[in-house]
């Protein structure tokens, strides 16, 4: 069954308007023949999206610069940071394999609602999508596919009531870090899908921002330590 914690989730996915940010440029973090990482800011699909006035997306500016670019993984269109791509059919395969061996490691930094007690932690819970209100996902122990979450405390801002937390997603599971928060009944803060509707609508954006990924070069096999500085 769902966890308790998905009763605070709104009855309806919410009808968003698709207003991505303006293009000004790449933010290349790394580039070279076989890959290219960039910063995808938020509110920004990864890939184009269904129906009229959704071409514009992170794979489609990056194919204007490096027209053998193609999509390895996605990233939510609220959240922002690190995304790779490789240059080439061949390479997509080598990275996409990689990524499902779970030779790659990502971190995201973001900034919750409410001061977590523990200072690092797992949470250990199977998530399903939620059909009546797809593309939201909830926890399910019945359905759900296993999904582990790594969390650390980096700063509590008890005046806020805020904490700034360190997430590392071993599955990678659709919006596995945004709804297992929720479930520690600590909601990503600016989620537009998650959590209390008033509340989140006092952010600018969700707080959520891919910081880090650690991955073997396509080529070399040498490792590579990409960051990114969350701007929040």
């Amino acid at each position: 069954m769902s966890s308790p914690a998905h009763s605070s989730i709104p009855s309806a996915t919410p009808d968003v308007d698709y207003l991505p940010p303006p293009d000004t440029g790449l933010d290349v973090v790394f580039r070279d023949d076989t890959m290219v990482v960039v910063n995808k800011p938020s509110g920004l699909l990864s890939v184009p999206g269904r129906g009229e006035g959704r071409a514009d997306c992170m794979v489609s500016r990056v194919c204007l610069r490096f027209e053998d670019a193609m999509i390895v993984h996605r990233l939510d269109m609220a959240t922002s940071g690190l995304l790779v791509l490789a240059r080439g059919e061949a390479i997509q395969r080598a990275l996409s394999m990689a990524f499902q061996d779970r030779r790659v490691s990502k971190r995201y930094v973001a900034l919750v609602h409410g001061l977590l007690k523990e200072d690092a932690g797992e949470l250990d819970l199977p998530l399903v999508t939620d059909w009546p209100r797809r593309p939201m996902q909830m926890v399910c122990h019945e359905r759900g596919k296993p999904s582990l979450t790594r969390y650390r405390v980096l700063a509590r801002d008890v005046d806020r009531g805020l904490s700034r937390v360190e997430l590392e997603p071993i599955t990678g599971r659709s919006h596995q870090l945004r709804v297992h928060m929720l479930a520690m009944g600590h909601p990503i803060a600016g989620d537009p899908l998650y959590g209390d509707a008033t509340v989140q609508q006092a952010y600018p954006r969700l707080m959520l921002h891919a910081c880090r990924i650690d991955m073997p070069h396509p080529m070399s096999g040498e490792m590579l330590s990409l960051s990114s500085p969350a701007p929040f």
